[in-house]
């Protein structure tokens, strides 16, 4: 695909309205955007409920298609098996390569599992109240409740770098990921580190404070960044000068 050339991947976008936030659905379509196109858009819920208006008001304005699921008990929900049902009928009746699921409830992680094992990419957006497991299922996950997190590059660099740094998780996976792509000189191009770390589980500088990759390298002092005059980023590990 050239740079001229928008993405034309089918999606699903299946939202548990009774636990994601309406206020950040044009959020959610903008970021589908650079996926591919929503065909399928459909909102679950029990609508008779009164938290569910904010979500009544934009249905129309993005196209999404209600479905009323009554509480058939109190303390159950019949909308988590709804949207569940409906998911593995895409599955296996349409054309869909993206599944998006816009809840926080940990209980569609098997679903999460079913789909990609199926060989489907399944972005996930939810709250920082979201379970890890259900974060770590998706191809890519994004916090809706935290408009620092998810859109703004941290202000105070030297703090975060210092923050990022005790994570030694994040720092793992970053250094693999750039010692695994690095050429004869220990310089890897960002395109390849990235795919690789995406290939490990979800994963999004943004979540970190971050709009770009390149950006979270840079905030490091672990890490040497080189941009040319083509827009080519490159990243180098200084643990690599020590060996």
């Amino acid at each position: 695909m050239t740079s001229t050339e928008s993405p034309t991947e089918s999606i699903a976008l299946l939202i548990d309205a009774d636990n994601a936030p309406a206020a950040k659905i044009d959020f959610i379509i903008a970021e589908l955007a650079s996926y591919g196109v929503v065909n399928i858009r459909r909102a679950y819920g029990n609508w008779k409920k009164p938290g569910l208006i904010s979500w009544e008001k934009v249905l129309h304005e993005y196209a999404i298609q209600p479905l009323q699921h009554f509480d058939i008990t109190k303390g159950k929900n019949a909308t988590d098996m709804a949207l569940l049902i409906d998911a593995m009928d895409i599955l296996y009746t349409k054309n869909v390569d993206t599944f998006c699921l816009v809840s926080s409830d940990c209980d569609f992680t098997p679903l999460i599992l079913r789909l990609r094992a199926d060989g489907k990419q399944v972005i996930g957006f939810g709250g920082q109240k979201t379970p890890s497991p259900f974060v770590n299922s998706c191809t890519r996950f994004l916090f809706l409740d935290d408009d620092d997190r998810v859109k703004a590059v941290r202000k105070d660099k030297a703090t975060s770098a210092n923050q990022l740094k005790q994570d030694t998780k994040l720092m793992t996976v970053l250094r693999n990921a750039v010692e695994t792509a690095a050429d004869e000189d220990g310089w890897a191009r960002l395109g390849p580190v990235g795919s690789h770390i995406s290939n490990q589980g979800s994963f999004d500088s943004r979540n970190y404070g971050f709009s770009k990759l390149s950006d979270l390298f840079s905030a490091i002092d672990l890490f040497e960044v080189e941009k040319s005059k083509k827009a080519n980023v490159t990243v180098y590990s200084v643990r690599n000068r020590r060996r």
